[in-house]
């Protein structure tokens, strides 16, 4: 049975999120896995988090589908002949924490009537992932507020990117959420990097999943 399960979003794509998630599945040795990858199917999400783990209890768990068209998945499954559906989006079975990566932000379609917050199970610990850039105070705390109203349990917010204090002030305190921690603009990322997130960030998780 698993333990917790992190999911993982954003409040859009390239933010961040699979750096995020290599580090926390570092940080609480956990298990990934990544619902649904479009493009890059040899250099995907879960190789490129498989190379920046260090410990020996993770699992990397394969994707329940992998399109071949670097798209927003319901177009990416229409190219594929592919009828995506959350019902045939299964879990690994697991005894350790998960850390469950999404794709984009919450509102990107699996089909025509489900998006990314409806492989949200009420049982998960959501992390936001918020980079900064102009309008991300705007797009943090819409996805917060999506979260809430689906009632889901948003357990606080990584930073992506060099420090800005008034953008991160302003979120911290409208959204009411902790700050789990933030990513620095890295000149380079590689498992030694990670780790030392992981190590930094370690406490703050194990608060979430104790």
């Amino acid at each position: 049975m698993t333990k917790h399960t992190f999911f993982i979003t954003g409040i859009s794509t390239d933010v961040g999120k699979t750096l995020v998630s290599a580090i926390i599945t570092e940080a609480l040795q956990a298990d990934y896995f990544k619902p649904v990858q479009a493009g890059d199917i040899e250099h995907g999400d879960k190789e490129h988090v498989e190379k920046l783990i260090s410990n020996a209890k993770t699992t990397i768990h394969s994707n329940a589908f992998e399109l071949q068209t670097p798209m927003s998945p319901h177009a990416a499954a229409t190219i594929d002949g592919i009828a995506l559906s959350v019902n045939d989006i299964n879990r690994p079975k697991t005894n350790n924490h998960l850390v469950v990566e999404g794709a984009g932000g919450l509102l990107v379609p699996l089909n025509e009537t489900e998006t990314i917050t409806d492989l949200i199970k009420p049982t998960d610990n959501v992390i936001i992932v918020s980079r900064h850039y102009l309008g991300s105070i705007n797009h943090t705390l819409l996805t917060v507020e999506a979260l809430k109203q689906r009632k889901l349990t948003v357990r606080g917010i990584i930073f992506s990117g060099n420090e800005h204090p008034t953008t991160e002030h302003i979120i911290k305190k409208m959204t009411g959420l902790p700050i789990i921690g933030r990513v620095d603009d890295e000149p380079y990322v590689d498992s030694h990097v990670v780790l030392e997130y992981a190590e930094r960030w370690r406490k703050n998780l194990q608060k979430l999943s104790s």
